[in-house]
């Protein structure tokens, strides 16, 4: 017997004398049961605070109206969208570009992207992509210096836990998944806030009821 073998096995006898360790239960919160409307003005308040710009619509047949309005007022002349980006959500101008492999070239030269998202989250004012319908790949949220994201209400969930739990059948496919909270920003050199370094500069969303 090794000394390695003999080290284990005393190990395990002196295991064998306790009882299993109980099951473990995180200490931490995973579920905001706050009313609906208290999870929704926590997650718009968020957003502003990351200096987002929140555009509602009331039903899916508004989307298109309020991103046509919004891309109009930030001047947006040339947007790429998902190839699978819903027909009704489609602004007419400008004329949208369907993303089928663009180059990274196409992609950071274009002004604006228009996506949807998979969910939000209210207590940190985070929005979660997993490359679902309507996503697009990840270098289309990355590379365009503005982003139009729309998110739906009913996706929004109160705490990280919750959104976790949501995205377990994603990580099991091991579909990329992107957070991001606010548009691209980082204050590393001397505190200074600089946006738009890994990403989007302007970030607009549109919460749909």
């Amino acid at each position: 017997m090794s000394a390695r073998d003999e080290i284990l096995g005393r190990i395990r006898d002196a295991q064998a004398h306790f009882p299993p360790a109980p099951p473990h239960e995180p200490g931490y919160r995973r579920t905001w049961d706050a009313p609906r409307a208290d999870i929704i003005a926590r997650f718009i308040q968020r957003l502003s605070d990351y200096h987002v710009t929140v555009l509602r619509a009331a039903r899916e047949a508004e989307i298109v109206h309020v991103a046509e309005r919004q891309l109009a007022a930030r001047s947006i002349g040339s947007l790429v969208i998902p190839a699978d980006l819903p027909t009704g959500w489609r602004p007419s101008l400008p004329v949208p570009i369907e993303d089928s492999e663009l180059s990274y070239n196409l992609l950071d030269t274009t002004e604006g992207v228009m996506t949807g998202s998979m969910l939000g989250i209210a207590e940190t004012g985070t929005i979660v992509l997993n490359a679902g319908a309507g996503q697009g790949r990840r270098a289309l949220t990355l590379l365009p210096d503005y982003h139009l994201c729309v998110v739906r209400e009913a996706h929004v969930v109160g705490i990280m836990p919750e959104a976790i739990a949501a995205l377990a059948p994603s990580v099991a496919r091991g579909v990329p998944i992107t957070f991001f909270s606010g548009p691209s920003a980082t204050a590393d050199i001397e505190l200074d806030r600089v946006e738009g370094v890994h990403g989007p500069r302007t970030l607009d969303v549109i919460l749909v009821a």
